[in-house]
């Protein structure tokens, strides 16, 4: 990597900003290029020759910023180039979330920094253009650690104070344009030239970097190189004119819209109880599976939880998505943030029957938006099997005051979403002009075939285990199941895999029985790569089985019940699926000791998963069922 920084005098400032990068080096090689713009007094620059791991050049006349820059990137070496002001300095891990952002993916072509004032203020979360080439310094003067400055954004540009971008692109560019010389509006035109190739302009709120703002040229626009400000922003209408007027707004307008350069995006609100955990419960992978369904397809989505919450584990994972995560960190209520923004929505996504009932009020009023339910499973329909199954009467009363609330958000909703089309199926039957839908509710990457079975007899049962049906599958399996499997083939471990597990799972520990608690992914990966089966022995639930599908993914050749096979069509074809023990105990016995029926199924399971459970199939299924809804608006 190269850095760029062009100094005219300032001394004391570029050799903060050098101990900045010394001190936050990032993890790859980096080469300094530092430029003295010819600043008539020799004794100023030369204070910076003892510094040692520096490039330092001197022009022979003053080329101004822009000039320099290009100049210093003809002479660069690096895969990247990183523009820096001498007036800024590095925070821990500056560089490097840059570069990890900018190699994210192919279509990112320029990445820009969070800049704070020296006393912690906010001086820009990104750049804000309008239509009348006027910008914003978005968020200045406010609290950095507030929601609105902490996700991945595309935005119209990022101060050249701190950006990144490849040195081939910058090359192919042309660098800085020249007509903008000696400087201003060079890293706002750059954006817009890179963005005209395809290419997307982020702001990384996780690189953080301190500028003294107007050290380097002042800040009176009626003078020097700070008049050129001016002059160029005429120059920058003329040239993206009609880009400005199709992409952005009016000063100060829609900002909510403006500062993700959102003209064209449908924007949704998704409420549910609280940030998604996916490493910790299937419900919560479904959710962010539907979110990088609509962010892949281009909208904008900002998450209300219900709990307002601020999750320092799995906050940031949404926040890295580009979602924007209105916690308790941002002011007031549901209700109020609604008559703020409710006119700006184009869809309104709430999760669970719980929460809908908490929002439907809410909502109701606020927003023309189309409003659409995911109920995550019929929760009126697991919660009657399992007092079916434990005789519980209060279960029962339970289970028809949960049927009555969710018939109630049916008819509050103008589409309907379950993981499943056998449950959107009982939704229509049951509730007559709702629309219903089913969608693919979980993608899994594809693997690698597996060709030889694992030596050890192990069974393999991952689940969640704050969750009911799975504490009566975890008994269900080692109570009765593992005796009348070991009648037949002897000697067989089990790992209950998952979090949360109760002290009824973990009283289920033994020589033979395995509770691992809250794993990592890469720790179920092993578990998967080394268990010769997987079960999932559910005698009541309800919705698609996230456990179910991520085995068909792996290639772990399984065995459920007709409750762990719901809302899985054809399933049954290529997966034993039996409900008494006998049966259950019968086909594992047999992946147990047959590798060439563990072959066979391992190889089935993987080209179903691959062709219903990609992450296409599920990004089809459910913009399919969000392009329902009766009063479904183009993007304003």
């Amino acid at each position: 990597m190269s850095i760029i920084i062009s100094t005219y005098g300032q001394a004391d400032l570029t050799l903060a900003c050098l101990a900045s990068i010394a001190e936050y080096r990032p993890r790859d090689p980096i080469e300094v290029l530092v430029i003295d713009d010819a600043f008539p007094d020799e004794v100023e620059p030369s204070r910076l020759k003892p510094v040692s791991g520096i490039q330092l050049s001197r022009n022979e006349t003053n080329l101004g910023f822009l000039l320099s820059c290009n100049r210093a990137a003809e002479r660069a070496k690096g895969k990247y180039l990183y523009f820096l002001n001498n007036d800024t300095e590095l925070r821990p891990n500056t560089i490097d979330a840059l570069v990890d952002r900018l190699e994210s993916s192919a279509h990112v072509g320029l990445v820009g920094s969070k800049l704070l004032f020296p006393d912690g203020k906010l001086q820009e979360a990104g750049g804000i253009m309008w239509k009348d080439g006027s910008g914003w310094n978005y968020g200045r003067g406010q609290d950095p650690a507030a929601p609105e400055f902490n996700y991945v954004r595309e935005v119209d540009y990022c101060s050249g104070a701190s950006i990144i971008v490849r040195r081939d692109l910058f090359a192919e560019l042309g660098g800085f344009d020249e007509s903008f010389v000696p400087a201003y509006y060079e890293d706002v035109d750059l954006a817009f030239r890179i963005r005209a190739r395809g290419l997307k302009v982020l702001y990384e709120p996780q690189s953080v970097v301190i500028h003294h703002e107007g050290m380097s040229h002042g800040t009176d626009l009626q003078q020097g190189v700070k008049a050129h400000q001016v002059v160029n922003q005429a120059r920058m209408v003329e040239r993206w004119g009609a880009d400005l007027t199709r992409n952005n707004f009016a000063n100060g307008e829609r900002v909510i819209r403006a500062k993700d350069r959102a003209a064209t995006r449908k924007l949704m609100l998704v409420i549910d109880h609280y940030i998604p955990q996916p490493d910790q419960d299937a419900g919560s992978r479904s959710i962010v599976g539907i979110i990088d369904s609509l962010v892949d397809a281009g909208w904008l989505v900002k998450f209300w939880p219900h709990s307002r919450g601020y999750d320092e584990t799995y906050t940031p994972l949404l926040e890295k998505r580009g979602i924007e995560v209105l916690d308790s960190r941002s002011p007031g209520d549901l209700t109020s943030w609604m008559r703020k923004y409710g006119e700006e929505l184009d869809h309104i996504l709430v999760v669970r029957p719980d929460v809908a009932a908490y929002a439907i009020p809410c909502l109701l009023g606020n927003t023309d938006a189309v409003r659409s339910f995911y109920g995550v499973d019929l929760h009126f329909a697991r919660m009657r099997r399992q007092a079916k199954l434990d005789g519980s009467r209060d279960g029962e009363i339970a289970a028809n005051r949960m049927e009555r609330l969710e018939r109630h958000v049916w008819r509050s909703f103008d589409i309907v979403i379950y993981p499943s089309e056998e449950e959107a199926a009982v939704v229509r039957q049951m509730s007559p002009g709702t629309v219903a839908c089913g969608i693919v509710p979980f993608s899994f990457d594809q693997h690698p075939l597996r060709l030889v079975p694992p030596i050890e007899r192990t069974l393999l049962f991952v689940a969640g285990f704050a969750h009911a049906p799975n504490v009566d599958a975890a008994r269900f399996l080692v109570d009765q199941i593992l005796p009348a499997l070991e009648r037949k083939v002897g000697s067989v471990k089990v790992i209950l895999a998952g979090s949360r597990p109760t002290a009824e799972v973990r009283a289920l520990s033994a020589s033979n029985v395995e509770v691992t608690g809250y794993i990592s992914e890469a720790a179920l990966e092993d578990l998967y790569r080394k268990c010769r089966v997987a079960v999932a022995p559910l005698r009541f639930g309800a919705g698609v089985k996230g456990k179910v599908i991520e085995a068909l993914s792996r290639g772990l050749p399984m065995v459920t019940t007709s409750i762990g096979a719901q809302g899985i069509p054809g399933l049954a074809d290529i997966v034993p699926v039996h409900d008494d023990v006998a049966r259950q105990a019968e086909a594992l016995a047999i992946l147990l000791t047959d590798a060439s029926a563990w072959i066979a199924q391992s190889a089935t399971q993987q080209a179903f998963a691959q062709e219903f459970y990609s992450r296409e199939s599920m990004a089809r299924s459910v913009l399919s069922a969000l392009g329902h809804g009766k009063n479904e608006r183009p993007a304003p």
